[in-house]
């Protein structure tokens, strides 16, 4: 009987984000593959947990990959964590977990941490709908990525970099418009968590003059649309005009 693979989110920040069942299971299965051994180790340190760890990450899951199929197909437990919240989410994890899926092995996926849906509650723009981008191209593709984002009608998520925040922010805001709504969440259930709301313009500027640390979540409104209501009166207005023409 084949093993399974347990997709275990980690806090992005405060340690007590994690789950009582997530402890569990990465006291339970046999090997923990970790984005790196390194962060993960305090984490397994700090909940006391023994279980053996290997580096999975994007520049060794294409060779780690068979190797690892072969064991959970053998009857071993595998559980996979990034550096901070769920993997698979702007993290390694969607590669294993697809050929887990092909080669009949269980995946099973725990819920919690993730940074932008906290971000995305706090912003205090519409969530109802909305649209992750996750990490923008550094360069090729990013314009017209970032045009696309700015005709969307829904809410849309962005993870940046400190050191390319204000650029982002100014890119946006002439695509989108200085105007248009928006938020920058950081270092989510840190510390030094922090959100600051206003026009992508007010806070282009705002972090010019106050550059930040740690990761960091842009939140921005999506392009309002005529309700309903004013559409149904414009187009009655159009066939009115239309008549007469006629």
């Amino acid at each position: 009987m084949s093993g399974k693979l347990y997709i275990v989110p980690t806090p992005v920040g405060n340690l007590d984000d994690m789950t009582p069942r997530a402890v569990s299971v990465l006291r339970s299965v046999s090997l923990v593959l970790a984005e790196d051994t390194r962060t993960s180790a305090v984490l397994m340190k700090h909940f006391g947990i023994s279980t053996p760890m290997a580096s999975h990450h994007k520049f060794n899951e294409h060779r780690n990959l068979d190797p690892l199929l072969c064991r959970m197909e053998a009857g071993e437990d595998m559980a996979l964590v990034s550096d901070a919240g769920t993997p698979g989410i702007s993290d390694p994890g969607f590669m294993l977990s697809r050929e887990c899926r092909r080669r009949g092995i269980d995946v099973i996926t725990l819920p919690g941490a993730t940074a932008f849906v906290p971000a995305l509650v706090d912003s205090g723009l519409p969530c109802d709908r909305f649209f992750f981008e996750g990490f923008l191209p550094p360069k090729k593709g990013r314009a017209s990525r970032i045009e696309m984002l700015a005709a969307l009608s829904c809410t849309f998520i962005i993870y940046e970099s400190p050191l390319r925040l204000v650029k982002t922010l100014t890119q946006l805001a002439e695509a989108c418009g200085a105007d248009r709504p928006a938020s920058v969440s950081r270092e989510i259930s840190k510390l030094h968590e922090s959100t600051v709301r206003g026009t992508l313009s007010e806070l282009s500027v705002h972090f010019e003059a106050n550059p930040p640390r740690g990761e960091i979540v842009i939140i921005v409104g999506g392009v309002e649309r005529p309700a309903p209501e004013q559409r149904r009166h414009r187009n009655k207005y159009r066939d009115d005009e239309n008549d007469e023409n006629d």
